[in-house]
């Protein structure tokens, strides 16, 4: 049951001893609106465990998102996925794909995703999983922002999109066209931004912010998941809100993949 107030959390996973290309989002929201709070920080103890805590350490999470490989356990996975070859046949010319769990810089990945994933875990408060792909018997997730976004753009290529740039690409197309308001009209009717998305400019920050909206997606209940038990699961928006070339593509790559590999989320309540 999705309560009228509630937040989420969303973790850009970077790798950075040095630079702050790590950044954490709480998403919160109202009767009314929807709001943020997001912090960058380096990828080294003690400060990415005091960031997490100082943003959300004291409140209530109904999800937490991480941009990065994650499997039950909490294990260093090691191998190619099937999260990632279901979002990558096809998918790569027009969106991009996942890093590979069985290259040296995701395995890399994988272990600060592990590491912020225990972080949270220890000095968060999160929900009970409730959903049907969990890894842990609290409601973490992994997140992936680029293809998260893609699903909802309806022609992706026009964009021109390059690998360094294509999140923040698909970021400011969907803040533009209003596809940003309708996702969070889908999943929290009656709310509206407190302020601009326009006004999130940093590329890690937008990161979270789309880790957070993953969150959200779960926490009430509209999401797709694709992957499966052994290895994890990459949550994406609603299959209501995908374009229709990416719903033909998802369910293309599934035929080629094991039974269950997507899974469409429930529709919770809404308060």
């Amino acid at each position: 049951m999705l309560l009228s107030r509630g937040s989420v959390l969303g973790i850009d996973v970077g790798c950075s001893p040095t630079s702050k290309t790590s950044a954490v989002c709480r998403l919160d929201w109202d009767e009314t609106a929807v709001s943020w709070t997001i912090q960058r920080f380096r990828a080294v103890e003690p400060e990415r465990t005091e960031t997490i805590s100082r943003v959300a350490g004291n409140t209530l999470l109904g999800a937490a998102a991480f941009d990065g490989p994650l499997r039950r356990g909490l294990d260093i996975i090691g191998r190619y996925r099937a999260a990632e070859r279901l979002l990558t046949r096809r998918f790569q010319p027009l969106i991009g794909k996942p890093g590979q769990s069985s290259a040296p810089v995701g395995r890399l990945l994988n272990a600060h995703a592990n590491a912020c994933a225990e972080a949270v875990l220890k000095v968060c408060q999160i929900g009970s999983t409730t959903h049907d792909v969990g890894i842990h018997d609290r409601a973490i997730v992994e997140a992936f922002p680029s293809a998260f976004l893609g699903m909802l753009i309806e022609n992706p290529a026009a964009l021109n999109a390059r690998r360094g740039d294509r999140s923040d690409t698909f970021f400011c197309h969907l803040v533009e066209t209003g596809g940003m308001e309708s996702l969070v009209k889908h999943l929290l009717p009656g709310r509206r931004f407190a302020v601009p998305l326009a006004s999130v400019t940093n590329h890690d920050d937008r990161a979270a912010l789309v880790c957070g909206l993953t969150a959200l997606c779960v926490a009430v209940g509209r999401y797709t998941a694709a992957g499966d038990a052994e290895d994890g699961w990459i949550i994406l928006p609603p299959l209501a809100l995908h374009a229709a070339w990416a719903r033909s593509v998802l369910d293309q790559n599934a035929d080629e993949e094991r039974v269950g590999c997507v899974i469409e989320g429930e529709i919770a309540l809404a308060a």
